[in-house]
């Protein structure tokens, strides 16, 4: 790696982790290190929602799912909007006034302790998964560029993110996930604008091999939800979406850091909106790539696919000081979300389970002990996780099984208590058939090669998990409500 790249990148990774810092120098609270005393600008709010919800996942993962595929991804992103929607109309208002840090407070409220347990339990094993994909990214191009080992640059990786967001709190994970989601756009836009440069024929080579190989294809629109059909990814997306921007800690804390309900509000359209065209770069990076390496078959080696284009582009091909910027970039991409998880997780552990159910009345000093501690334990798990992501295929197919798996459904149990009259053993029983039926149909590859008949195993595509856990869960419980009702009824006539 030339010494200016080398430069560039480890000056970066110094400033941000000790700007991140230096917010522990502050006089600081329990309610600043979760909400950062509710009086952050909405702009601000809304680039670090943007940076969280871009990660190492979208600036690696995504070129190379356009690289090997086609842009059938970029239809997760067509859903963004409407979801965004639903958040600002439903949500937002629901969570401020809670006046509560916690997401899982409400479920508390409407359906007892165990729903706060449970949905808190999924949300901190969805943050391990994040974690860990985003580790795993972002050691790919430190591995190319200085043969580093991947386990080693994920422990590094893990560690220094750690650090600032163990003792910054929310304010140092929002102001450094702003300055970090600036330099990943502008590295993603510098990266695309160089490789139309670089290209034999210009940027309309780009188009002629990528329409000719129908690359821009968004897949196929047959009613197939057993295969990644444009429709199978839009109704993932769409309920991926609404319970990330809906009902995920890692948003919600931001709505409460805003100082007022309508800037929590313009803060989510800010975020949710800059994604869309950010990720269709990320998209159109991959498919440039596939038309620069056809275009120029011996630069490629054999052996490099998906996930390692991009990383082995920038190793090999940028110009010196632009290979800088761009690791600088994906490290600012994957740290923002790491940074995120960290402290949203610590937030959980603290309101959902300490101040819940071991100790009420905390002191401030013991408060700031345990999120600080809680920060260093998810950190450290995220490492781990990050090193069992190791040598996966397709680290976003990966992510996006875990994600549904993990999610438990949890938005159907949300849904219930929003748009029904849903009462606790109704709930209890719902989420018990949901828990089932997402059981069945994540381990039905591994139950049909144990015996299991083809015709019993799930039919649909893995992505399908998470649509119908939460249809599983919100149909059942309204559907038992409404029985329960009728029979009181007749009882009456």
């Amino acid at each position: 790696m030339p010494a200016l790249d080398l430069l560039i990148f480890l000056g970066y990774m110094l400033a941000i982790v000790g700007f991140g810092v230096s917010f522990s120098f502050r006089k600081r609270s329990a309610s600043d290190f979760t909400t950062g005393g509710g009086r952050l600008p909405s702009w601000a709010i809304g680039m670090s929602i943007f940076a969280t919800f871009v990660s190492s996942i979208s600036f690696l993962a995504l070129p190379g799912n356009a690289y090997s595929g086609n842009w059938n991804g970029f239809v997760f992103s067509l859903s963004i909007p409407l979801a965004a929607w639903i958040a600002v109309k439903f949500f937002v208002p629901l969570y401020r006034k809670l006046n509560s840090e916690s997401a899982y407070y409400y479920l508390e409220l409407r359906f007892g302790s165990w729903a706060r347990i449970y949905a808190s339990a999924c949300y901190l094993l969805t943050q391990l998964a994040r974690m860990g994909a985003i580790m795993y990214l972002l050691a790919l191009p430190m591995n190319a560029l200085l043969g580093w080992n991947i386990p080693m640059i994920i422990v590094v990786t893990g560690i220094s993110v750690m650090v600032y967001s163990m003792l910054g709190g929310i304010e140092a994970v929002i102001w450094t996930d702003t300055a970090q989601g600036i330099l990943l756009i502008v590295g993603a836009l510098a990266c695309l604008g160089i490789i139309f440069i670089s290209i034999p024929g210009g940027p309309g080579e780009v188009f002629r091999i990528a329409q000719e190989s129908e690359k821009f294809s968004l897949g196929s629109f047959d009613l197939d939800f057993t295969s990644a059909t444009f429709w199978m990814i839009l109704v993932y997306g769409l309920f991926i979406n609404i319970q990330n921007f809906g009902i995920d800690q890692s948003y919600v804390q931001r709505y409460i850091t805003a100082k007022t309900e309508k800037e929590a509000k313009k803060s989510t359209w800010l975020g949710a909106l800059l994604y869309l065209p950010v990720s269709f770069v990320f998209f159109f990076i991959g498919t440039a790539l596939y038309a620069y390496y056809q275009s120029q078959p011996g630069l490629l080696p054999e052996g490099v696919s998906g996930d390692r284009v991009f990383p082995y582009f920038i190793v090999n091909q940028l110009p010196v000081g632009f290979t800088g910027l761009l690791i600088a970039s994906i490290f600012a991409a994957g740290m923002s979300t790491i940074s995120t998880s960290v402290n949203s997780s610590a937030t959980v552990i603290l309101s959902d389970h300490f101040r819940a159910y071991i100790h009420r009345n905390p002191s401030e000093k013991l408060s700031l002990r345990v999120l600080r501690l809680a920060s260093m334990c998810m950190a450290l798990l995220g490492i781990l996780v990050g090193l069992a992501f190791n040598g996966v295929s397709s680290a976003l197919n990966a992510w996006w099984a875990l994600s549904s798996i993990f999610s438990g459904g949890i938005l159907g149990l949300f849904l219930l208590g929003l748009l029904s009259q849903t009462t606790k053993p109704q709930a209890v029983f719902s989420v018990i058939l949901g828990v089932l039926v997402i059981g069945w149909m994540s381990l039905s590859p591994f139950l049909v090669e144990n015996g299991l008949p083809d015709n019993l195993a799930n039919p649909l595509h893995t992505n399908m998990t998470i649509v119908m856990g939460t249809l599983t869960i919100f149909l059942v419980g309204f559907g038992l409500t409404w029985l329960v009702k009728s029979m009181r009824l007749a009882r009456t006539l």
